[in-house]
């Protein structure tokens, strides 16, 4: 399971974005299938303030579609708690925190994020995958890495 970051959202609800479409692949079905993504629910504020005061309608349309398709949770104590050491350890603001605090505590593979300044590839709490190196929709994954 994937956990997202709201740039990442962002880049799906656009349709001329260029990792949007990277993006959207990873968040497929519709209203009523099961979420295919997990996140904050920090990220509602995020990624709908700008569209909401601009009164941006097909692009909060389309963040819609996008966060009904993502299991959104609230952050608890445990949630909060884990926020505030992986924080203290990688730097991180608040929310930055709390989004991988909620990727960690969900259990996802991996945190996709484009914000490269604050979640370097040398955190080890959940692998931390950046949109440009989604595979193309339709392409063959390469193989894992197995450790053993």
């Amino acid at each position: 399971m994937d956990a997202f970051d709201a740039d990442v959202v962002i880049y799906a609800a656009s349709a001329d974005h260029p990792f949007g479409w990277r993006v959207r692949a990873l968040l497929p079905g519709g209203p009523g299938d099961p979420p295919s993504g997990v996140g904050s629910v920090l990220l509602l504020p995020e990624v709908l303030r700008h569209p909401l005061r601009q009164q941006r309608t097909d692009e909060l349309t389309a963040l819609a579609a996008l966060s009904g398709r993502l299991d959104l949770r609230p952050p608890d104590r445990a949630t909060a708690e884990l926020a505030a050491a992986l924080g203290a350890a990688h730097r991180l603001r608040g929310s930055d925190a709390v989004h991988l605090a909620t990727a960690v505590m969900a259990g996802a593979d991996r945190f996709v994020t484009n914000n490269r300044r604050d979640f370097s590839t040398d955190i080890d709490e959940v692998t931390i995958t950046y949109p440009d190196v989604l595979p193309e929709p339709g392409a063959v994954p390469p193989p894992s890495k197995s450790i053993g």
